[in-house]
């Protein structure tokens, strides 16, 4: 059940922007957003254009805007790695400016908002943080920002949160970005393969977290 949900609510995610992509190139051709403006605002300006793109992403992914989105814009935008790795260099950068305005400026409103979801990551995150950050970021599941602000007011180390982040961001944003590339040049065999992949990597991810929990609980068992 807890698979199928996961599945489900990520492709309605991936397959959405596909189509909006789709639409931007064939209904839409003479509107201002569409290849040529990512190519006259981005691509095509060099060093401006990534830097442009990576503080864009940094600043929409820290006020909220979904990280997969980030990564299939950068994908139409740079190709597959490039537009990946900037994606999910400005999510992290994001992640980090949410991170630390809750656990500096809004920790006592982000406690008082969400006291169950803080305590029940404060408990999962209590050890292990790094591992178990990188398994939370490969579910396709749940809000990047809300994600950032609760960690932050909890004792979570800011390092490992961080640093497990940006390693577990990777894997969807290569898959959206993937998509994000296909969509720029019409390709739908990229297209399809984003969304292949997109179905593995969601059902091993998913088969991780029951395999850590599963692991979890023969550990305590061996020691009580």
């Amino acid at each position: 059940m807890f698979a199928n949900k996961v599945l489900i609510k990520g492709l309605l995610v991936l397959i959405s922007l596909i189509l909006l992509g789709l639409l931007v190139n064939f209904i839409l051709p003479s509107t201002d957003f569409n290849q040529a403006w990512i190519d006259n605002k981005v691509k095509n300006q060099g060093t401006l254009g990534i830097l442009y793109f990576t503080l864009f992403c940094m600043i929409t992914t820290a006020c909220g805007l979904p990280r997969q989105l980030a990564a299939f814009l950068g994908g139409y935008a740079f190709g597959v790695v490039n537009g990946a790795l900037l994606a999910t260099l400005g999510a992290t950068l994001g992640c980090i400016l949410s991170f630390y305005f809750a656990r500096i400026v809004a920790r006592s409103i982000i406690t008082h908002k969400f006291p169950k979801k803080v305590n029940s990551i404060n408990r999962f995150l209590h050890h292990d943080t790094f591992t178990k950050t990188i398994i939370i970021r490969l579910l396709p599941i749940g809000s990047n920002l809300i994600t950032n602000l609760v960690v932050g007011v909890t004792q979570a180390k800011g390092s490992h949160f961080i640093t497990g982040s940006f390693i577990g961001y990777l894997p969807q944003m290569i898959i959206f970005s993937l998509a994000g590339s296909g969509v720029e040049v019409l390709s739908f065999w990229k297209i399809g393969l984003s969304v292949f992949l997109f179905i593995i990597s969601t059902l091993l991810s998913v088969r991780l977290y029951y395999q850590y929990k599963m692991d979890k609980q023969t550990r305590e068992s061996l020691t009580n």
